[in-house]
């Protein structure tokens, strides 16, 4: 409780947790198209490729002003996605491999340039470095103003492009055939998604960045099938990761901001993976080993009431019938009576009127599936006839 209320008293921790959020904010917001749109690895790319361009900034000014630095990260991102744009237009390479290619290209000058400025002398190039990890112990309230600022602009445009973005993601080539002028608009959302990476790099860093876009809408689209309800949750979920990162940091010495900060995030889409009620891995699992056993007795039953018009419904008769031991066939038969399908006891079971009805419509359902599966077999065989 402390530590909660010291995101107000203690200036260190406010600015922390509030740059965390609003990287949390802008980053769900946006990374719920780029997720949707299958371009995770976008953000992995404009992040990686912002790193040149805060080394340029730096050689062509001779100021480590942060503003400065985050425009020539910007442009250098913004460069990188046009270019990218431009080689899946025109080549036939496939996305994952120009994505690659550009990731890697303007990583590997961003270090090459990083390592010039390291060995030039310069004692003013001292704390670059921090831009590839994040650190987010240095932001005072001008960034978090800035942060805010840029963030601002972002969900604003995307407030009023809404159904425009929603079309794009969905349904390129209906909005093309509207009139929509798709390349324009899929440019400016990724132009966009580089404020996003501009307004983490001082936290999380270049190398972590990719992560506050994907992970929040990952673990938002676990919850939801609607686009709107999953914008708010990814958003809810970045808020929530940055804010309880930079918390966690506070505990400790040492304890680095911008890694805490994913790491939550990450948890929370693992925690969502497992447990979300639609699409979480421990209800579904539940839900096929629940349609699993419905069948088996299904089937269980159609035995059952075979042998009861036709023989004596025994553990015996079962048991000859399903090619099992006598004692599992009783198990069985208790399984069906726990049902209310069946009943009966020692040698002599029977039906009840609820396991005739259930028998007799599992029977209709397997005529009418063969029909619906092929709806002119029954034209065919008249027709032959």
């Amino acid at each position: 409780m402390d530590l909660l209320a010291g995101i107000f008293t203690d200036y260190t921790l406010r600015n922390v947790a509030l740059g965390a959020a609003l990287l949390g904010l802008v980053g769900g917001v946006l990374g719920s198209f780029a997720t949707l749109r299958r371009q995770s690895l976008l953000g992995d790319v404009l992040a990686h490729a912002a790193l040149p361009g805060i080394c340029l900034a730096f050689l062509l000014t001779g100021t480590k002003a942060p503003l400065i630095l985050l425009l020539g990260a910007g442009l250098a991102g913004w460069l990188a996605s046009l270019l990218m744009l431009a080689i899946l237009r025109s080549t036939r390479l496939p996305e994952d491999s120009t994505l690659g290619v550009i990731l890697s290209g303007f990583f590997g000058f961003g270090i090459g340039l990083l390592t010039f400025i390291q060995h030039s002398g310069d004692s003013d190039q001292a704390g670059l470095d921090k831009f590839i990890f994040g650190q987010a112990a240095t932001v005072v309230g001008e960034d978090v103003l800035t942060m805010a600022v840029l963030g601002g602009v972002a969900l604003l445009l995307v407030g009023l492009l809404y159904k425009e973005f929603k079309l794009l993601t969905f349904d390129p080539a209906f909005a093309s055939s509207l009139g929509l002028p798709v390349r324009g608009l899929g440019t400016l959302l990724t132009s966009l998604t580089v404020i996003a990476v501009m307004i983490g790099l001082q936290t999380v860093g270049v190398v972590l960045m990719a992560a506050m876009l994907i992970a929040p809408a990952a673990a938002a689209r676990q919850w939801t099938n609607r686009l709107s309800t999953m914008v708010w949750l990814s958003a809810a979920f970045g808020v929530l990761s940055g804010v309880l990162g930079a918390v966690i940091s506070a505990t400790r010495e040492n304890l680095p901001t911008g890694p805490l900060v994913v790491l939550t995030a990450s948890l929370i889409t693992l925690f969502s993976l497992l447990l979300a009620p639609e699409r979480g891995l421990v209800w579904d699992w539940r839900r096929t080993r629940n349609n699993r056993r419905r069948i088996r007795l299904e089937r269980l039953l159609l035995d059952a009431h075979v042998l009861y018009n036709h023989a004596e419904l025994t553990p015996e008769s079962l048991a000859q019938r399903r090619r099992a031991a006598p004692a599992r066939a009783k198990e069985e038969l208790e399984e069906l009576a726990a049902r209310g399908w069946v009943t009966g006891r020692g040698e002599r079971w029977e039906l009840t009127e609820q396991g005739h009805a259930e028998a007799h419509r599992l029977e209709q359902a397997m005529r009418v599936l063969p029909k619906a599966l092929n709806p002119r077999a029954e034209g065919g065989a008249g027709g032959a006839a």
